[in-house]
């Protein structure tokens, strides 16, 4: 599949109340119509599918290219689903909302019969997700959005954002459980963004040796590289894992209080002190942009794409919906320029 660069500039404008109306109720048809004629698993993927969300969005009637299409697009899907029960929820979304995953699943999983521990593993995927993004991938994106998608038969998927400020631009994160054999190897399903340089990737293939190393460094008896010149905090981080004593990196990476200082700084002294270099390649892999800051046109992966239209044409035709909006939806889908 070819790869390439995408912006997704920072638009802080709010979506007016009648558009987003207008959302919840397309996007409930088209989600329906989809989950009918495929099933709840495929639409799982096609939503997760970054070619086809984008598309999506651009249906229902949002900005192309902004980095709002991925949170009103994501709480329009919420709410179309709280309004019919077809076997999947989201769950969570833009700021304070993401933090309610956890006391949203345990509603969603009394209404879908899920045992305890199935609970549990719903919310540490949650988690780590949330840590990868944050955390082990540091190029300049703080995460602000989190929507947590999951079935009633337990499978899930995350959209999730991260912001530059100073940029002014955001980078999109797209996960699916069935993609996941690791939490802490090539987890993502696809990243969409601007390529930043020397990024800190500790989930890359080639990242490997230093995650190990790191594991030996908080496990190691004797800490004579703590004399290195790091912050206070992560001296008592550092002494708090050295206690855990972690099996793996995954575990380094879950332990509550673990961030991103202490991540890179862990890189760091795997680095110096075992000369396990981690890997500086950012993990971005799709644009939608025809173009990047130089105007040199990146190459999209255009069968992708056009499937993408072919399938959302297909399901807004056979949609029930006033025939002005079903023209406007296909208009805005015939907008979409592939080049």
């Amino acid at each position: 599949m070819k790869v390439g660069i995408a912006e997704l500039p920072l638009h802080y404008g709010k979506c007016p109340k009648w558009l987003f109306e207008k959302m919840v109720k397309l996007s409930k048809e088209i989600s329906i119509l989809i989950i009918e004629e495929y099933g709840k698993e495929e639409y799982l993927r096609r939503i997760t599918n970054p070619f086809f969300f984008q598309c999506f969005a651009c249906v229902v009637g949002f900005d192309w290219h902004s980095s709002g299409t991925s949170t009103t697009l994501t709480s329009a899907l919420k709410k179309a689903f709280e309004e019919v029960e077809v076997g999947v929820k989201v769950l969570g979304g833009k700021g304070t909302f993401a933090l309610k995953v956890p006391e949203e699943l345990l509603v969603v999983g009394e209404k879908y019969n899920f045992s305890d521990k199935k609970i549990e593993e719903l919310k540490y995927a949650s988690k780590m997700v949330a840590k990868v993004d944050n955390c082990a991938i540091q190029a300049g994106y703080k995460l602000y959005h989190h929507s947590f998608f999951v079935l009633e038969n337990g499978k899930w998927a995350v959209i999730q954002q991260g912001m530059n400020e100073e940029k002014r631009l955001a980078r999109r994160y797209h996960w699916i459980d069935e993609k996941v054999k690791s939490f802490v190897e090539e987890p993502h399903l696809a990243i969409i963004g601007y390529k930043e340089k020397n990024v800190l990737n500790m989930v890359a293939k080639e990242s490997e040796e230093a995650r190990k190393a790191c594991v030996d460094i908080v496990n190691e008896k004797n800490i004579k590289y703590l004399k290195m010149p790091f912050s206070h905090s992560f001296y008592k981080k550092f002494l708090e894992l050295s206690e855990f004593k972690p099996k793996n990196y995954e575990e380094i990476l879950a332990f509550r209080g673990v961030g991103p200082k202490t991540v890179r700084a862990l890189a760091l002294i795997a680095k110096l002190v075992y000369g396990k270099d981690a890997s500086w390649v950012d993990p971005v892999t799709y644009t939608f942009a025809h173009g990047g800051k130089d105007g040199i046109p990146y190459p999209i992966d255009r069968k992708t794409y056009e499937e993408s239209i072919k399938t959302l044409k297909e399901i807004i035709e056979a949609c029930e919906i006033e025939k002005k909006e079903k023209v406007e939806a296909l208009k805005r889908l015939a907008t979409i320029d592939l080049l």
